[in-house]
């Protein structure tokens, strides 16, 4: 198994370039179901999760065709056609390796008029029910019977019905899925309480590319027009807001400066600010966003929320941060539960952080030294590549197959900064 080394202690520079989103690329890919023409998707991040959802396309009947990408490229373009569905069940095997699987249920829904989908798997980061997804697809007139680890879905009469939901919490993936489903139903729909997060904008704009009716489109009222059918489109997946805030956490540890380029401010607001916050200057520019911190950190007090607030995506990454910054700093987890399970692996590398319930307490002015740690999820890995980067002597990260989930080419970006970085295997 693969595991990345790092020699700490050198100050990033020079320019990133940020790649398009995982979050939205997985709520993406699943439109290609909503219609029998092809779908084409731009700037699509090379992650291992965008591969499994390719796979799990495939299984229904889908092809995916990569255009014109070299192996050097950053991002690929890929068109998928899903003219005849061969299937409308996502087998364990495949939905297992990932939670984003859950999201081809609407629009199988919507579409075919059936959908069995495995319960879905993912990082280990809690429990994150899917009754939420289920209860909008109720409130559309799906119906609902859970066997045997199994969802299946089923539209009366072969097509879902305009309805309204209000989600009684903030949920990104039910608004997706929901969003997914109306676009087919008969009649209007309105999803009350919706997810304002960029990903959903990004998801919104495809759909009315592909000529479904959708307004409130950014904003927690979301009103859906259903069409009868839908037509192909050529899309391009918006920047990576969570790797971007990623890397500026790296140039703000070692003291560093990075051009985050084709990162857009706007979708990381809440990032940039804390960033602010602490003493690091942000600079916007017009095709990236300079991040500068020769000068120190101060600490921060922090509380993760729905979009515009703190993202939960980014909790893990400050807290490895904010070991180095110059006082104490809390984190509150409000999303996830079981989100500071990377707390222990920075404690190996000489981290002070203590756990009471869903607040984080971090002593600065730490001195991290390198060490064996072992990634649990996704964002807890890129935590430990952010210490690893300012730590004293070696850093050997294991279990790296998280980081490939949701990072472009990780070593390669980093060492092209100026990071003493590697990726090694058994053999």
């Amino acid at each position: 198994m693969d595991r990345i080394l790092i020699r700490g202690g050198t100050p990033l520079s020079g320019r990133i370039a940020i790649s398009g989103a995982k979050n939205a690329a997985l709520a993406l890919m699943p439109c290609a179901l909503l219609t029998d023409e092809p779908l084409t998707l731009r700037n699509l991040p090379r992650l291992a999760d965008v591969d499994s959802f390719g796979h799990l396309l495939n299984q229904l009947g889908a092809s995916t065709q990569i255009e014109g990408a070299r192996p050097a490229d950053f991002g690929r373009v890929m068109t998928i056609r899903a003219g005849r569905l061969t299937a409308t069940e996502a087998p364990y095997d495949i939905v297992r390796k990932m939670r984003a699987s859950i999201l081809v249920l609407g629009p199988l829904l919507a579409r075919a008029g059936e959908a069995t989908v495995s319960l879905p798997g993912g990082c280990a980061i809690g429990n994150r029910p899917i009754d939420l997804h289920l209860k909008a697809i109720e409130a559309l007139g799906g119906e609902i019977e859970l066997a045997a680890g199994y969802v299946k879905a089923t539209a009366p009469g072969g097509r879902l019905r305009g309805g309204c939901y209000t989600f009684p919490v903030v949920s990104v993936g039910a608004t997706e899925n929901a969003l997914m489903a109306a676009v087919l139903a008969e009649g209007t729909s309105v999803l009350e309480n919706a997810a304002r997060e960029p990903e959903i904008v990004d998801l919104c704009n495809l759909l009315v590319a592909m000529g479904a009716s959708i307004s409130g489109i950014g904003t927690e009222r979301i009103e859906i027009e259903g069409r009868d059918r839908l037509h192909g489109a050529t899309y391009r997946v918006m920047p990576d807001r969570i790797e971007a805030g990623s890397y500026a956490c790296a140039a703000a540890i070692t003291g560093g400066s990075l051009d985050l380029v084709g990162a857009a401010a706007g979708d990381m607001r809440a990032t940039l600010n804390a960033l602010s916050d602490a003493g690091v200057a942000i600079e916007e520019r017009q095709d990236a966003i300079r991040v500068e911190a020769s000068n120190g950190m101060g600490p921060l007090t922090l509380s993760t929320a729905p979009f515009p607030g703190f993202a939960t995506d980014m909790q893990a990454q400050f807290m490895a941060m904010l070991c180095k910054a110059d006082g104490a700093s809390v984190l509150t987890e409000t999303i996830f539960e079981n989100r500071y399970m990377h707390v222990p692996e920075l404690a190996r590398m000489g981290a002070h952080i203590e756990v009471r319930g869903r607040a984080a307490f971090v002593r600065g002015n730490t001195d991290l030294i390198g060490a064996p740690v072992m990634a649990t999820d996704l964002r807890a890995s890129m935590s430990l590549i952010i210490a690893g980067l300012a730590a004293r002597g070696e850093t050997q990260v294991n279990r790296v197959y998280h980081l490939d989930r949701g990072y472009e080419r990780l070593e390669e970006k980093l060492k092209a900064v100026g990071a003493d970085i590697e990726r090694v295997g058994d053999g």
